[in-house]
């Protein structure tokens, strides 16, 4: 439970935790999400297609999450592999989907 006694690493925490709410907090963000928790991983070809957005718009949305840390990226070749790795959101999502 929450320790009120130190109310600045309080409002760090609760600062830190607002801003997760507010990086997944879009229909799109949420389908990405949604879909690497239930594929593991993904490219953003694969994403598109799932989504029916453009590619632009996708990567715009992929690049929010990873610079908040919540996805991270892998090149393979010409391709760019996501997948979730901040377990925290992982189970937030799954939690919300439920």
């Amino acid at each position: 439970m929450i320790d009120f006694s130190n109310k600045e690493k309080i409002k760090g925490i609760l600062t830190e935790k607002a801003e997760i709410f507010k990086t997944i907090g879009h229909p799109v963000r949420l389908c990405i999400l949604t879909m690497l928790i239930m594929e593991q991983k993904s490219n953003v070809s694969d994403m598109q297609f799932c989504l029916d957005v453009p590619q632009p718009l996708v990567s715009q949305h992929l690049a929010k999450l990873k610079s908040a840390g919540i996805i991270s990226s892998e090149r393979k070749g010409t391709e760019i592999i996501y997948k979730i790795k901040n377990e925290e959101v992982k189970h937030i999502v799954e939690q919300i989907l439920e």
